[in-house]
């Protein structure tokens, strides 16, 4: 269980790489998918292009999707922007750079899939094997054909077993071709594909590294802070529930008489040790000692989040020419006074 923990803390730790992992992940799984699949062209005019252009972009909008889904940054996204405002005003600035880092990375496996797909042309074939012009593969005999039959024999190409238009048509020809035109849009998409990404994460930045920087910033900021809030929480609801309990069984010993008697140093000793424990406790649960406060916190923390701005304490207890007192906590955190620091942030970006 201890290294399952390790693992978690070290990908939560690394999320960008482990992010990187899991699209190369599905872009290796999109490739070995499509080597396992199993290709049945229906090899009909009116069927043929729907499910040749369906086996070409169908499973890249799912592997899209799934790159949204397997993506930690979308409820942070969803959050960031649907939150009320508050005390700290929304950077549009901030989610478009957050978006536009969740798309690149969705698209790396919908790129794949693509590029596979129209490498091997089986799909291309039975897409446009009814729709290309293929005169220059016919014979003389052709003449002799209704255009819809001609049209349902070349809907046939791609399917070996059932082709019966050899005196026609040359098929081994006539796929060749179709194949040789899937691959070469395959390698324009995959040139179109590199030289986005280029202009996208290297000739970007040069022109606007201010506004990167800035952008780059607190998104990771606005990712860490949701991290240590999470943390944070858990903390609490974990010391929360160990005060609740020692209370609970403090409460029902005192009705119950003791079987055996125990020395009065063992006493002593136990009791100082449970009353710095419960110290410690009380000190993690930060002054909110009730459902209801806690409530509040939470509440607060999502409709009003403070304003991006640091205060630090003086020698003489004033905070930056204010008295302590004047600083204080909100109602739901105990009206406590500020210890050390109270962390508030402000954002011009």
């Amino acid at each position: 269980m201890d290294k399952f923990r390790m693992m978690f803390q070290f990908l939560q730790a690394n999320q960008e790489s482990f992010m990187n992992g899991i699209c190369g992940i599905m872009a290796l799984a999109s490739a070995q998918l499509y080597s396992s699949f199993e290709f049945t062209c229906p090899c009909l005019p009116e069927y043929n292009y729907a499910y040749g252009i369906g086996i070409l972009i169908v499973p890249a909008i799912w592997f899209f999707i799934l790159g949204y889904v397997l993506n930690n940054n979308v409820s942070i996204l969803t959050e960031e922007w649907r939150r009320p405002a508050g005390k700290r005003g929304k950077d549009p600035s901030i989610l478009r750079y957050m978006f536009c880092s969740m798309t690149q990375r969705a698209l790396i496996a919908p790129a794949v899939w693509i590029s596979v797909t129209l490498m091997d042309g089986k799909s291309f074939l039975c897409a446009y094997s009814a729709r290309m012009d293929l005169r220059q593969f016919l014979n003389d005999s052709h003449d002799v054909l209704p255009e819809k039959d001609l049209v349902r024999l070349l809907a046939k190409i791609p399917c070996k077993t059932i082709f019966d238009g050899h005196d026609v048509i040359s098929r081994e020809g006539a796929t060749r071709y179709i194949r040789c035109m899937s691959q070469a849009f395959g390698w324009m998409f995959l040139l179109t594909m590199t030289l986005v990404a280029f202009m996208v994460r290297a000739v970007r930045p040069c022109f606007t590294q201010a506004v990167f920087l800035k952008t780059k910033y607190w998104s990771h900021y606005i990712d860490t802070e949701r991290k240590l809030f999470n943390e944070t929480c858990r903390e609490h609801a974990k010391s929360f529930a160990k005060v609740c309990i020692q209370q609970y069984f403090k409460s029902i010993s005192e009705e119950i008489v003791p079987f055996h008697n125990q020395s009065h140093s063992e006493e002593g000793k136990e009791k100082h040790e449970d009353e710095d424990e419960h110290t410690s406790d009380d000190e993690k649960l930060l002054g909110i000692h009730e459902k209801e406060d806690m409530n509040k916190v939470l509440w607060n923390w999502h409709t009003c989040k403070p304003p991006l701005q640091l205060y630090k304490h003086k020698k003489d207890g004033s905070l930056n020419g204010q008295s302590s007192a004047d600083v204080q906590t909100s109602s739901y955190y105990g009206h406590r006074s500020i210890k050390n620091r109270c962390a508030a942030y402000y954002s011009k970006v």
